[in-house]
C-alpha cells in the first residue's frame, strides 16, 4: 500500500445515521473529518425509513428496549444523549414532525429533511465527504495509525470509525465492511441474523392461509415471556405487520409463537353471557362482530361456526376461544435481510467502551451504529441508538 496519503484526524466509514451524527459532532471539536461511503449520497437508510418519512426516535426509549448480549452496554449512551436531545435537534432546525402511536416521532415531510440538516451542519463544521468510494484495504501501523486504501485514493486517520451498518437492506447496499473490520484485528463478532422481518409458514400452511393475504387483525403476540400488541398482517408467504417484526428479533428458528387475534376481550366469558342473551344466534354471527368472517372460514370448521349459541356447550366455547386466542404456530423461517429493518447481532459490545465506543486495546478505533450487537425494537429505537452512539463516539474521536 503506497503510504502518500490525505491526512485527517479522523475517518468515519459510512454516511448513515451513526456516522453522520458522529463526524458532525466531532466536526464541532475541531477534528478534520472525512465520511467515506460507497454509495453516491448520504442517508440511504434514513431516507426510506418510515415509508420515507423517517420514524427518528421514540418519547419512550429505555435500555429494555434493546437486544444485546451484552444488556447493559446500550445505557451510558442513550442517557447521555436521549431522544429528548434529537427531538431538539428537529425542532431548532424547523422540520416539521408528528407523534403516532407507541410514542414514535416521525417527519411530516421527506425524510430527505432530517438527513440534508445533517448533511448541512456537518459541512458547517468542515466535514469532507467521498461518495461513491469503494474501501480496497485498511492498514493499523501503530496505536491510532491507520491507512485506507480507496478508490479515491489513499487517507490516513488517528481515529478510525467503523460506521457501516448491518446486514438489513442489501438492495441499498449493505455489506459485512464492519464486522471483517472487527474480525481483522481480533474482536469477537455475534453471529448476525435478519431483525424486525417478516415469518414465512410451511408451504402447507401458506396454502391454508393464503384466502387471509392483505387481512390485517389486532394481535398480542407472544414467545415465552416476551409479547407485544399491535397489528398482524396476513400475507401471501406468511405473517407480518409490527407486531411480527417486533416478535421476530426474540424468535428462533423451531420456537412455537403463539398469537391471540383478540387481545382484551375475554372471549369465553363473553360467548357464555350472550348464550344467555341471544341464545337463537349463530356463534359465527357473533364472533364476526370481532374478526373479519374470511378468518373465521379458516380458523373455525363449519360444524361449530354455524351452530346456534343455545346449541353450544362450554366446550365449544372454549374451543372457539382457543382457536382465535390461544392459536399456536412455528413459522417456518423469516423473509431475510431483504425484508428485514434490522440486523440481531454484530460487534461483540464486551470488547467496546460503552461510554467512548472505542474499541478496547485498540485505541483509536471506535464502531457505532447497528454494526454494533444492539438491535433497538421497531418504533424508532434504532436511528435513536444511531443518534447516541453516533454522538458519544463523536466527543472521544
Amino acid at each position: 500500500m503506497e503510504m502518500k496519503a490525505a491526512e485527517f484526524d479522523v475517518i468515519v466509514l459510512g454516511a448513515g445515521a451513526s456516522g453522520l451524527m458522529c463526524a458532525l459532532e466531532a466536526g464541532k471539536r475541531s477534528r478534520s473529518v472525512l465520511i467515506i461511503d460507497h454509495a453516491k449520497q448520504a442517508g440511504l437508510k434514513i431516507r426510506i425509513s418510515g415509508g420515507g418519512r423517517c420514524n427518528f426516535t421514540n418519547t419512550n426509549v429505555q435500555p429494555h428496549n434493546y437486544l444485546s448480549q451484552n444488556s447493559h452496554f446500550c445505557k451510558s449512551a442513550l442517557s447521555r444523549f436521549t431522544q429528548w436531545d434529537f427531538f431538539n435537534k428537529i425542532k431548532q432546525a424547523e422540520i416539521p414532525f408528528e407523534e403516532r402511536s407507541h410514542g414514535q416521532l416521525f417527519g411530516k415531510d421527506s425524510a430527505n429533511g432530517i438527513v440534508e440538516m445533517l448533511l448541512s451542519q456537518c459541512r458547517d463544521h468542515g466535514v469532507t465527504f467521498w461518495f461513491g468510494t469503494e474501501i480496497s484495504g485498511l492498514e493499523i501501523l501503530g496505536e491510532r495509525k491507520f491507512t485506507l486504501e480507496t478508490s479515491q485514493g489513499n487517507a490516513s486517520c488517528e481515529s478510525l470509525v467503523v460506521a457501516t451498518g448491518g446486514l438489513s437492506y442489501p438492495s441499498i447496499g449493505a455489506s459485512a465492511l464492519g464486522y471483517d473490520i472487527a474480525q481483522q484485528v481480533g474482536i469477537p463478532v455475534v453471529a448476525p441474523s435478519p431483525a424486525l422481518v417478516p415469518f414465512t409458514l410451511s408451504a402447507q400452511e401458506a396454502k391454508r392461509f393464503a384466502p387471509l393475504s392483505g387481512i390485517a387483525v389486532p394481535a398480542c403476540v407472544s414467545l415465552g415471556e416476551v409479547s407485544f400488541s399491535e397489528n398482524l398482517l396476513f400475507t401471501h408467504r406468511g405473517l407480518s405487520g409490527p407486531v411480527i417484526l417486533q416478535i421476530s428479533s426474540y424468535w428462533k428458528p423451531g420456537q412455537t409463537i403463539r398469537i391471540n387475534m383478540l387481545p382484551g376481550l375475554d372471549l369465553f366469558s363473553h360467548l357464555k353471557i350472550q348464550r344467555g342473551r341471544q341464545p337463537q344466534k349463530m356463534l359465527r354471527s357473533i364472533l364476526s362482530e370481532f374478526v373479519p368472517k374470511r378468518l373465521l372460514a379458516i380458523f373455525l370448521y363449519d360444524d361449530l361456526a354455524d351452530r346456534k349459541l343455545v346449541d353450544c356447550s362450554d366446550r365449544d366455547f372454549q374451543d372457539a376461544s382457543d382457536r382465535i386466542q390461544q392459536w399456536k404456530i412455528i413459522p417456518a423461517g423469516t423473509e431475510g435481510y431483504k425484508k428485514a429493518e434490522a440486523t440481531r447481532g454484530g460487534v461483540d459490545c464486551d470488547s467496546i467502551s460503552s461510554k467512548t465506543m472505542e474499541a478496547l486495546g485498540f485505541p483509536g478505533l471506535f464502531f457505532i451504529g447497528e454494526v454494533l450487537d444492539v438491535t433497538g425494537w421497531l418504533g424508532g429505537y434504532n436511528l435513536q441508538w444511531a443518534w447516541s452512539s453516533g454522538w458519544c463516539a463523536g466527543q472521544y474521536v
